[in-house]
């Protein structure tokens, strides 16, 4: 038995044609639809980038005890369980956050592993100077964010062919370890691409699949803020993305194509999944993060192959999050599941569309903290301005890019161990920031059926207590932090 998952950053669910969009177009992914089981009720947990890879390998959220980090000492990482238990799991990525401070324990834990370098801002060519910018991009950055624009264009630079592109490289790895590999047993392949992240940068064989005029300045990398482009500016950054998109719809056709050519449908397991979507406008918000975390971040596509059912060109309609994924690979290899994983087997939803959950939590460090079962969603927000009390449970002091700062350093305490840390102290430390809390929303509760596009909050107290109840009780299961109940104003009892 092997198992392939080919994982993109910020894949938008309403942007993908089997789940009802008509402004794209993604044939391989209508080709996959029919080749998998496509789950319609999948669920983001922990946001964004690394806190969601830290639940692929551990099986639990992330993000009631911890901002952006790497993997903890003291947790399971699936990869490695499959290294440990005689499954040779490779990893090939283009996603460079993996190799900054703030993610540099995750690739070690897979037995092999290759990365490609490029995308977004990543330090990669050096230029003295910089290049110059022929068609400078709508958005203006100063700070850390100009610094990526400007080493960006460096990078773009090296890239003047499709096959320069770190995704096309990427897949191209992965690839070559299928054809390697194919006829052995008992491994694990994860693709992992960067895109269709921002900066939505393709190439015109792309861009071509979607005429349309527009005399502006290049606009393909949105600002993490409110949407201030005009309508033009709005679709234009919308068909920039939707070219980045078929792009990697090109990639995974390869993929799907190299399954056909080797009769591995037969004993492969595939997964086609993401971390989480992305703000094209909706709601008069660009990127992710900072806004309270509609459908469009949240609910996200999920395609599974499993061999041993034989399903296929069906939809599931059951709840899941991403925290089942690991827990499904392990059992897939006939790998027992650490007490402390609290994912669930998807094999049943799968085989039946038999229900494993309740409801699900999602959510960001510091953010608002979100339930949902399914048809309502409850974001509550922090119930006083300040956002307190906050703290980082850690061993590993580092953000995306850096240490915590001295300040953060300086309040440090030791902190009883908590259930899954092994019997292990960590360091309690105030948090050195976050996404801007979400006190001035609110607690908002949505009804998804009536209000699918989340246009009308509305007022229930009888689902709303219902909804906070299902939300405790999941934060207690999780073992989590005691201010974070006195945060959001709900009972830890």
């Amino acid at each position: 038995m092997r198992a392939i998952m080919v994982m993109f950053d910020s894949l938008n669910r309403h942007m993908l044609q089997p789940y009802g969009c008509t402004e794209t177009l993604t044939p391989n992914f209508l080709r996959l639809q029919e080749k998998a089981v496509q789950f319609d009720t999948c669920y983001a947990a922990s946001l964004p980038c690394m806190p969601a890879r830290r639940e692929l390998h551990t099986g639990r959220y992330n993000f009631l005890h911890r901002s952006w980090g790497p993997i903890e000492p003291f947790d399971d990482s699936m990869p490695q369980i499959l290294k440990e238990n005689g499954v040779h799991s490779h990893l090939v990525s283009d996603h460079g956050h993996y190799w900054e401070d703030g993610g540099a324990t995750y690739h070690t834990r897979y037995q092999t592993w290759e990365n490609f370098r490029g995308q977004e801002g990543d330090p990669w060519k050096g230029v003295v100077g910089g290049v110059e910018d022929t068609d400078p991009n709508l958005i203006r950055f100063t700070g850390y964010r100009g610094k990526l624009y400007r080493q960006d264009l460096v990078n773009r630079s090296y890239m003047p062919r499709e096959e320069d592109h770190p995704q096309v490289k990427c897949f191209a790895a992965g690839m070559e370890f299928i054809e390697r590999n194919k006829d052995a047993d008992r491994w694990f392949l994860q693709i992992e691409c960067f895109d269709p992240h921002e900066p939505f940068f393709t190439y015109d064989k792309y861009k071509d699949l979607y005429p349309h005029e527009y005399s502006g300045e290049r606009f393909d990398w949105p600002d993490y803020a409110l949407v201030k482009e005009t309508p033009e500016e709005i679709q234009e950054g919308r068909y920039n993305y939707a070219a980045l998109l078929s792009m990697c719809d090109a990639q995974l056709g390869k993929v799907l194509d190299l399954m056909d050519e080797n009769d591995m449908w037969k004993d492969t397991m595939l997964i086609v999944n993401t971390d989480h979507g992305y703000m094209l406008g909706e709601h008069g918000y660009w990127a992710k993060n900072y806004m309270p975390l509609y459908e469009e971040i949240t609910h996200i596509p999920l395609y599974i192959w499993d061999p041993r059912c034989g399903k296929k060109g069906e939809r599931r309609k059951e709840l899941v999050q991403t925290i089942d994924l690991p827990v499904t690979l392990l059992r897939f290899f006939d790998i027992p599941v650490p007490k402390d994983m609290l994912g669930e087997d998807l094999h049943e939803v799968i085989e039946r569309d038999e229900g494993v959950r309740q409801a699900a939590l999602f959510g960001i460090h510091g953010g608002m903290v979100c339930c949902t079962d399914g048809r309502y969603v409850l974001m509550k927000a922090p119930k006083s301005p300040e956002n307190l009390p906050l703290y980082e449970y850690t061993m590993m002091p580092t953000h995306m890019a850096g240490f915590f700062s001295p300040r953060a350093l300086r309040s440090m305490q030791a902190q009883e161990p908590f259930s899954f840390t092994k019997g292990a102290p960590v360091m309690r430390m105030e948090a050195d920031g976050n996404y801007g809390g979400g006190h001035g929303y609110g607690d908002l509760l949505f009804d998804l059926e009536t209000d699918p596009k989340q246009e009308h909050p509305i007022e229930d107290a009888e689902i709303k207590g219902r909804m906070e109840q299902l939300m405790a009780k999941l934060m207690r299961e999780n073992d989590a932090p005691v201010e974070q109940y006195e945060r959001l104003g709900l009972n830890a009892k």
